[in-house]
Order: C-alpha cells, then structure tokens, then sequence
C-alpha cells in the first residue's frame, strides 16, 4: 500500500504557500474571481483549509486526518472522508469547490455525481487545476515521480475536464487562467479562457 503523502508531509505542504506566496496569491485571485459570494460552500479535498481560509469558504471533506488538524485549527467546519462517497444530505450546498484535489481523486466521475447531489439547484461547481497541457503542466509531469505529492496524481488536461464535468449534469458557465509565465514580483491578474496558464478554474452550473 503507498502511504498517503499528504498524512506524512503536512508540514512540508503548508511551507510550500508560505515559499511561494506570489505563486499562492495569482491563484487565489484567479479562484475569487468566479467563486460565488455569499453562499453556503463546500471545499472538497480541503487538506489544511489553507485556501478555504483565504476564499471564506467554512466546509470541507478529506481524507487526510493530519491535514484536517490544521483546518480544525482554522476554525473551519470539516470531515473526514472521500469526494465519491459524501456525507451530506442532497441540496446542501451552493457551490462546491475542487481546488487542486480533482487529480488526486480516484473516480473523478463518481465524485461530480456526489457534487451535483449535494447542491441546490442551480447550485455551482468550482474546479482549479494544474491545466496538463500548459508549460506548467508539461514540467510537472516531467518531475512527477521526483515529487512526493504529485507522483500520486493524474493529471488532466482543460478539454479532459470539461468532458468530465458535462457527462455529469453541469454545464460550463466560466474560464479563467493564471500563472502564464515565470513568479513575477507581484500576484498575475487572471486572464478569460485557457491556453496560455498554467493554473485554470473552471465555473458550472448544476442543470
């Protein structure tokens, strides 16, 4: 059995926003750009809540007990278990959000069926993600088995989530992008679409 990396090297994973906070920053402006304001949330795969925290989301779900120590400490609202199996009643919420959990998720498919019961109608789904086809997806995929975390992964492309997404009841209602060149001194404004990014969210609608 692999041992999860995210139970053995929490405190390595937290260091990594702090050693890359411009980096973290891009990303959370891209996220805030297309989150709904306002409403009940949910993060699935939360891990330490260190962007549940940022983006003023108070629920989350993951399999990690030792990353969901931190999250407790964040005062958030969160629950140990897997985004194919969730414990919550249908029409819970009004968003959930994946953010950089969808390649660590072993059915994918399975866990938009759950999304898409636990939220209310017309209820949104937000996933960002390291889009595989972008020159940072690209180098990620070459240093894969070099990295505790992402040896673990699969990677997906932008089209890849698409497909994934509308096969199970959510239509696309926003794109945007960021991380589209090396760190630069201050946080990369997002840009529409996807192509030139490396780091993507994608906005649906529940049908």
């Amino acid at each position: 059995m692999i041992q999860n990396p995210f139970d053995i090297c929490t405190e390595e994973y937290e260091k990594w926003f702090d050693e890359n906070r411009i980096t973290f920053e891009s990303e959370l402006l891209a996220i805030r750009q297309l989150l709904p304001q306002g409403r009940k949330g949910i993060e699935i795969g939360i891990g330490t809540g260190i962007f549940a925290a940022e983006l003023g989301i108070k629920y989350g779900i993951d399999p990690s007990e030792n990353m969901l120590k931190l999250a407790r400490e964040r005062h958030l609202n969160v629950t140990r278990g897997f985004a194919e199996n969730l414990p919550y009643p249908a029409e819970s919420f009004y968003f959930a959000a994946f953010i950089t959990s969808l390649c660590f998720i072993d059915d994918p498919g399975r866990a938009m069926e759950e999304a898409h019961r636990i939220l209310k109608d017309e209820g949104e789904i937000i996933i960002a993600f390291i889009d595989r086809d972008s020159q940072l997806g690209q180098t990620l995929l070459r240093l894969k088995e070099e990295n505790k975390f992402y040896r673990i992964a699969r990677f997906y492309s932008v089209p890849e989530v698409i497909d994934i997404i509308e096969k199970h009841g959510f239509i696309v209602s926003g794109i945007v992008q960021t991380l589209t060149g090396p760190e630069a001194a201050v946080p990369e404004q997002p840009s529409e679409g996807y192509g030139k990014g490396g780091f993507v969210v994608i906005k649906a609608r529940k049908k």
